[in-house]
């Protein structure tokens, strides 16, 4: 048998192509590590998002990629996960206790938008990065009655806030501090300094990702979050509706704009099953959400169906991935989990913390 170098594994492990994010573990720097000992192999894989429902699956099947393309004595590989902090709008600094903020945003309401956003970051959790849900949504919140939750949040310095937590999750939302029929009448200046205190003043612990559920349309709030706030990417949620797709285009060029990459589309409500006979329905029409994101380059992250157990499971408080984890719609939403973090893990990391802050003053 003829003895195989590190080069050639490394070489070997060029031709796999992570499913997650559609580049190779060489490309991706997903490759930590590569021992050879004689004809006894070890590769150390590091992916830069959360995994966990997959990483043995990914273990076998890297494991048999190599196998298939040359002999070894033995060969170990090994999958973990360590998500760090991606870079943000150039003038802005990622927050002490959050790497990443990812905007879920829609051109226009209607299109399950916060169902998205909630099920997302149930689905970030459940592969097991620590996450953040808030609510941007100033006049209609929507957050607490998906997650069960209401109350006053808790502060332990009459200052701060902290983070009331729903099945893993830290949460806030304007609509735990108001009453539910109470009507928010503010202009555009008081909802976002609302945003940024909510934001600001919680204390949020240690958090992979904070996903933030914006209001539909590109307003203030819209534009607040994008030159403000520390965004490290975002998706857009549409429906194949003609109208849904011209809105969300809107959505998505505010993100160019402002220089905030789009991680990709979900496209919801794609097809109907009828719950009685089976039969299938593209009620808002077949495909939009792909051509929009292939006119546009970005990636088609999933279609989730038109289903009335998720509407269901919004409204009762406990969210399709916690509801029936092991069911379809779950195993969609965790998919575009995975692949909305693993397009983040091949942005640029942050490097903010390692430049010192520099102060002039007069001496």
């Amino acid at each position: 048998m003829s003895s195989i170098d590190k080069a050639t594994v490394e070489q070997l492990l060029r031709t796999f192509i992570d499913p997650n994010h559609g580049v190779d573990l060489v490309t991706a720097k997903s490759v930590k590590a590569i021992t050879v000992d004689g004809d006894q192999v070890t590769v150390t894989i590091e992916l830069g998002y959360p995994a966990q429902s997959i990483l043995a699956t990914m273990q076998a099947a890297i494991e048999q990629h190599l196998h298939s393309l040359a002999t070894f004595g033995s060969l170990t590989v090994t999958v973990g996960v360590k998500i760090i902090a991606h870079a943000v709008q150039q003038t802005l600094k990622p927050y002490p206790q959050i790497k990443n903020i990812i905007a879920v945003a829609s051109g226009k309401g209607g299109v399950g938008k916060s169902t998205t956003a909630v099920n997302l970051a149930l689905a970030l959790a459940a592969e097991g990065a620590t996450v953040g849900i808030l609510d941007a949504d100033i006049y209609g919140p929507s957050i607490p009655t998906m997650l069960g939750l209401s109350g006053t949040p808790e502060s332990h310095d009459n200052k701060t806030m902290m983070p009331k937590v729903a099945y893993g999750v830290q949460t806030i939302s304007i609509g735990y501090l108001v009453q539910a029929e109470q009507a928010m009448i503010w202009r555009g200046p008081m909802a976002t300094n609302a945003l940024q205190q909510l934001l600001r003043d919680t204390n949020w612990q240690g958090l992979d990702y904070l996903v933030i559920d914006l209001p539909p349309g590109t307003g203030d709030i819209q534009l607040t979050l994008a030159q403000q706030i520390p965004v490290s990417g975002a998706i857009i949620v549409t429906t194949p509706q003609d109208i849904a797709l011209i809105d969300a285009q809107r959505g998505l060029s505010m993100f160019a704009k402002v220089n905030v990459p789009v991680l990709g589309i979900v496209e919801n409500m794609s097809l109907h099953i009828c719950s009685q006979c089976g039969h299938e329905e593209a009620i808002f029409g077949t495909g939009g959400g792909m051509v929009m994101a292939e006119a546009n380059r970005v990636d088609f992250l999933g279609a989730l169906p038109l289903d009335m157990a998720i509407r269901q499971d919004a409204d009762l408080g406990r969210p399709t991935v916690v509801a029936d984890p092991d069911g379809r719609a779950a195993e969609i939403y965790k998919s575009i989990a995975r692949k909305t973090a693993a397009r983040l893990a091949l942005k640029a990391k942050d490097f903010s913390s390692r430049f010192p802050t520099i102060v002039v003053q007069n001496s």
